[in-house]
């Protein structure tokens, strides 16, 4: 059965941390591969889980140094994107490595984040937005950065788990409408995500 919340406990002490940050961060890389799908020319999505938020939390307080008082407010911003056993939870990134050609291309993608969609075994699971911001501007430009739950039906997650179904994952904004296979090794990974 998958975690569904960090709980302080979970975040190491930074000297106990130290010990296993080479190897934990090696764990992870791996983890994050194998969760991992590029849409389009630009866009590429990964899919988080408990373990990479419980990591995020752990390289938060190293960076920064806040120790266990920083930890509560790491939970509080990360705890929310780990899925709830009904649901995928994806930070899609926009990378363009041109900063004129990126700002181009964020100005026309307003709201790209109410586009993203999973189709398999004729369903289709539409995102929505993680809640604590508006990640597009008033004037129409998309954050570089974006947080989406893909919220499934019993009978949706039946379907995904099951193996083979081929899912693809998409995004159908006017100025970027592109779609990929997700490979059957991230389908795995992503169906322990549920209940």
């Amino acid at each position: 059965m998958p975690k569904h919340n960090i709980d302080p406990a979970d975040i190491l002490p930074l000297a106990d941390y130290l010990k296993l940050r080479s190897s934990e961060r090696t764990r992870l890389s791996a983890l994050k591969r194998a969760r991992r799908v590029e849409v389009g020319p630009f866009v590429t999505f990964y899919f988080e889980c408990y373990e990479t938020m419980r990591h995020q939390v752990q390289e938060m307080v190293y960076i920064e140094k806040g120790g266990p008082e920083q930890v509560p407010g790491e939970i509080a911003a990360y705890d929310p994107l780990v899925p709830k056993g009904d649901e995928l939870v994806a930070t899609f990134m926009i990378e363009i490595d041109d900063p004129k050609m990126r700002q181009q291309v964020l100005a026309r993608l307003g709201a790209i984040e109410e586009t993203a969609f999973l189709s398999f075994a004729g369903e289709t699971v539409k995102a929505r937005p993680e809640a604590d911001q508006d990640r597009t501007t008033e004037e129409g430009k998309a954050s570089s950065v974006q947080f989406v739950h893909f919220p499934f039906t019993r009978a949706q997650i039946a379907k995904f788990k099951s193996p083979g179904t081929q899912v693809i994952l998409g995004l159908s904004h006017a100025n970027y409408g592109h779609m990929a296979v997700v490979p059957e090794a991230v389908r795995q990974a992503l169906a322990e995500d549920f209940d």
